[in-house]
């Protein structure tokens, strides 16, 4: 059975009893570690949710997943979803500067891209006062979102710098070429068609209060509870358990209605500062990525003064989990929910999908399939499903990439070394492949041959001892 303050779903595969017990206790242990008022926490696996649980610091009134919380900067993932739609339809390029769109601000060079990622390197906060706890009306225009002798505080695309006015900006251009306030947009081209309807711009009951818990005594002081005005897209939104659940589960798959899959993995791929291999957080389109025990984790955090909250998606996993506080520090909710994730992975992990083989065989794709030699170095090519393929090195190695088959002919690289570039089987006058090529590399079937089809050619005495 379910304690009180555990709510289960009605979906016919839930968890196990021993897996509930276990994110039960961890939420219990970050409700009561973290001196927080109350916290509510979800687990989504395969786009539907499967548990959900709940503490609060008044017996037997722990908040339900219909109950609003302020999300704080996960504002900024739907901020980034709608600029994300504009570009999709035609209506921007990510490498814009916003002054094409949206000209006189302080920030008219930076890039659209660069205002996602946070690598623009404008300044992380508006001048004073602080903007999360005072009234929108202080800072009526544009202008007044950064400092306009000094708005960067780095070098554009050098490095990535969190920036608040940043996504601000982003609203604004959102508004600009919607032609109506950014919420608004969002309400209906996002949150409507995803069922997200307790997810608004001012809190709507049942709602939480904000708190701020003090560090040294177990006493409590209530948090304004402001309009923002202009920064609102940076980090007011309030929303639900139940409502983000939905969000994780668009932010795992996409949907046709409002984003692709494939513009969802754009988002997630880091953006800036994270070319090394050992990196345990980068930040891509909106999103951000996390290293969490092994597995690499997509979301974002949120922080006002109040509220703490935290959503990750782990797609090896098929899982999303989130975790939703009324404090202003203490419990880490962000953590809380990168724990839920391990915790059901652990108890419950991911059965494979049957291997099966393809419905029909394409002779022509199957014979490009096997060996083939860069030079001297041997790579191996795969056929799978929808007529896509891997290839990489038959000793592994980064330059392993996957390739989506195109309308011509040609694939083009999805990931790695090979991402972007277009992969050709070149023929031979009777038809017959005479060669791979790759971003101008050549494949052949044999080291250094056919001798024509290598650039450079290849010596005419061919493989010799020494």
């Amino acid at each position: 059975m379910s304690t009180p303050e555990e709510h289960m779903t009605d979906l016919p595969e839930g968890l196990l009893p021993t897996t509930r017990r276990a994110l039960f206790h961890r939420t219990a242990v970050a409700q009561a570690e973290g001196r927080t008022p109350s916290l509510v926490a979800a687990v989504v696996r395969d786009g539907r949710p499967v548990w959900s649980g709940a503490r609060s610091m008044v017996d037997g009134h722990a908040p339900t997943p219909d109950v609003q919380y302020r999300i704080g900067s996960l504002t900024k993932t739907m901020v980034a979803v709608l600029v994300l739609r504009l570009r999709d339809e035609g209506l921007l390029d990510l490498a814009d500067p916003l002054a094409r769109h949206l000209p006189g601000t302080p920030a008219d060079d930076a890039t659209i891209a660069q205002l996602l990622a946070h690598s623009a390197g404008l300044a992380a906060e508006t001048p004073g006062p602080w903007w999360e706890r005072t009234d929108g009306a202080l800072r009526p225009a544009l202008g007044d979102l950064l400092e306009a002798q000094e708005p960067l505080k780095h070098p554009a695309g050098r490095r990535h710098h969190y920036s608040n006015p940043g996504y601000a900006l982003l609203g604004a251009l959102v508004e600009k070429l919607r032609g109506e306030p950014w919420y608004e947009a969002l309400r209906r081209e996002v949150l409507a068609p995803l069922g997200m309807d307790r997810t608004t711009l001012l809190p709507e009951q049942p709602h939480a209060g904000g708190f701020a818990v003090h560090p040294w005594a177990d006493v409590m002081l209530p948090e304004p509870l402001t309009d923002t005005g202009l920064m609102a897209p940076a980090g007011q939104l309030w929303s639900t358990a139940s409502d983000l659940a939905r969000w994780a589960a668009f932010l795992a798959a996409g949907d046709g209605l409002v984003l692709s899959a494939d513009t969802i993995a754009e988002m997630c791929r880091p953006a800036v500062g994270a070319d090394n291999p050992d990196w345990t957080s980068a930040y891509g389109l909106g999103l951000q990525l996390l290293r969490h025990e092994g597995r690499v984790l997509y979301g974002h955090t949120g922080s006002v003064p109040g509220f703490v909250a935290g959503l990750w998606v782990s797609a090896q996993d098929g899982l999303a989990a989130l975790a939703l506080t009324n404090a202003t520090s203490g419990a880490n909710a962000p953590l809380l929910a990168a724990q839920l994730i391990a915790i059901t992975a652990e108890h419950e992990p991911r059965i494979p999908a049957p291997w099966r083989p393809l419905p029909e065989v394409d002779q022509d794709l199957l014979a490009l399939t096997g060996p083939w030699y860069w030079g001297a170095a041997p790579h191996v090519l795969r056929l799978t499903a929808d007529r896509s393929l891997e290839l990489g090195p038959l000793a592994g190695g980064h330059r392993n990439s996957r390739f989506r088959a195109e309308p011509d002919g040609t694939w083009t690289g999805l990931d790695n070394y090979y991402a972007g570039e277009t992969l050709r089987a070149v023929r031979a006058a009777d038809g017959t492949v005479s060669h791979l090529d790759l971003g101008s590399f050549v494949l052949t079937r044999e080291p250094y041959g056919p001798a024509d089809a290598v650039p450079g050619g290849v010596d005419p005495e061919g493989w010799r001892a020494y």
